[in-house]
């Protein structure tokens, strides 16, 4: 096995790699809105390292962007945020610690940027980095969300006070009181799959009419309902959703709901 390089993908370069497993800019909408987006908050500071294999191609990658611009609803301002990070399509190149690489990179330009520190949200489950690997690198727990999310912090300064989740999570929830909404952003590529299968399942077997929201923006999403921010979804006020779903899951979430 080659040793794999850490680079900097731009909006331009994005393409060249992919993100997430999609490859072809031409057939995979979650792409083609990936780079859209990437290209509004590259400006910001929305950076995305891949873990790069001259054998094997794309193998993991690590984004991050300043909290202000976090698309998680956290009040993270000074601190790097840290949305995803993922290492090894292949087995062989999972346990090399080159997931740890790739947050030093983050905390080095964090430091350069002199912010506060680095901040991550974690859960037990698909869709978010396990806390160990952070807790290993010296984040901390800061805060927590409902179920079962997490807030860490790498603080330069132990006595910050550090960031937090916002308060609105749960009260935003009672603007979706009344049927089937799903909310999204194009900051995760896996928003996009099965929603129209959902939506359709939503209205021939349930007799719903869901209401899709497109969450436009870092505050849109840091005003979401949910912990995840990036994608949710809600029936009747309730959230049944933290994460992207297939349209069996989906079936299988509303039929115990609905006994």
């Amino acid at each position: 096995m080659d040793d794999p390089e850490i680079l900097d993908l731009t909006p331009v370069t994005i393409a060249d790699y992919g993100v997430c497993g999609y490859k072809d800019v031409q057939k995979h909408v979650e792409l083609q809105r990936k780079i859209q987006w990437f290209t509004e908050y590259y400006p910001k500071g929305l950076r995305i390292k891949a873990l790069v294999s001259k054998k094997d191609g794309y193998q993991g990658m690590l984004e991050y962007i300043p909290g202000r611009f976090a698309h998680r609803p956290v009040d993270a301002d000074s601190y790097m945020f840290i949305h995803c990070l993922f290492v090894g399509f292949r087995n062989e190149f999972k346990g090399k610690g080159y997931a740890s690489s790739l947050i030093d990179a983050c905390i080095q330009d964090a430091k350069s940027a002199r912010m506060k520190g680095v901040a991550v949200v974690t859960r037990k489950g698909p869709f978010m980095a396990k806390r160990d690997i952070f807790i290993k690198k010296g984040f901390v727990p800061v805060d927590t969300a409902k179920p079962d999310f997490e807030l860490l912090a790498l603080k330069f300064d132990p006595d910050d006070v550090g960031p937090r989740f916002r308060n609105t999570i749960g009260k935003n929830r009672d603007l979706y009181t009344e049927g089937l909404t799903i909310l999204r952003s194009p900051q995760c590529p896996y928003s996009e799959k099965n929603v129209v299968a959902i939506m359709e399942t939503a209205r021939n077997k349930y007799g719903l009419t869901p209401r899709l929201i497109e969450l436009e923006d870092a505050d849109a999403v840091q005003s979401a309902p949910c912990a995840f921010g990036t994608f949710c979804i809600l029936y009747d006020g309730e959230v049944i959703s933290h994460h992207p779903i297939s349209n069996t899951r989906f079936v299988n979430i509303m039929e115990k709901i609905r006994g």
